[in-house]
């Protein structure tokens, strides 16, 4: 099975989302045999890089809305983190632009290191408030999850590397109408929005197993009956010989 996961690095519900896939997973049966693929997309490309602006502070500009009411809004959400073990530091929080951030994580996959930067990623941004729009901060990442520290710099300082791979997820997310995330697609074939609730997803990983795994169903060339050849619930009937 096939989970391929679109969202961004700012994104709370992203976070959410993916620690309510993971707890699902870890009570599944076929985990095993699930593979998760994370896709690129930016909440807003356009965004700048970190200015020292709050995240109160964005959010109430983007808005429209007071301080006082984008920090309500955050701690909402962040009580949403909490209920999934996650911790979210919104006073202290740098909105960014998360363009280069994207391209480190396409670099980080062909190392093998896409979840374990992906989850680096988030961390960073939401419990531990740096800067993920800054290429050194990201290199610190990357050197945190595995991967060789200048290597990945100069992938960083290099505005085309990777690029390409990122845009490429972004224009898949346009053929899907994709326009809010997280957003999972399994198999190519299902499609789940939004940070659901664990049942959600536990439901929905059973569901695609049984369709995409039916149990075999057999031709019977059985050419007596059943009753008179068989042993039922501890009993054996022998059948009345004919004469």
């Amino acid at each position: 099975m096939k989970i391929e996961v679109w969202s961004d690095f700012v994104c709370p519900f992203c976070y959410i989302g993916k620690a309510r896939l993971e707890e699902a997973l870890s009570q599944f049966p076929h985990r095993d045999s699930v593979k998760i693929e994370f896709k690129s997309f930016e909440l807003d490309p356009n965004s700048p890089l970190y200015s020292g602006k709050s995240i109160h502070e964005s959010l109430a500009s983007k808005y429209g809305m007071s301080i006082e009411q984008a920090m309500q809004m955050n701690q909402n959400v962040g009580q949403q983190a909490a209920a999934v073990g996650l911790t979210f530091n919104f006073d202290n929080m740098k909105p960014t632009n998360t363009f280069n951030a994207h391209r480190l994580a396409k670099y980080a996959k062909t190392q093998g290191k896409e979840a374990v930067i992906t989850e680096k990623l988030l961390y960073a941004y939401f419990t531990e408030s740096r800067n993920v729009g800054d290429i050194e901060t990201l290199a610190d990442i990357a050197e945190a999850s595995g991967l060789d520290r200048e290597e990945a710099l100069k992938v960083l300082q290099d505005e085309k590397a990777f690029a390409n791979d990122v845009r490429i997820d972004q224009a898949i997310a346009q053929q899907y109408q994709i326009t809010g995330v997280p957003f999972f697609i399994v198999n190519q074939k299902y499609a789940i929005s939004g940070a659901q609730p664990t049942s959600t997803f536990t439901g929905a990983l059973q569901k695609v197993w049984e369709e995409e795994n039916p149990a075999p169903v057999f031709q019977d060339l059985s050419t007596i009956s059943a009753e008179d050849s068989s042993c039922v619930d501890g009993n054996c009937m022998i059948p009345d010989k004919k004469e």
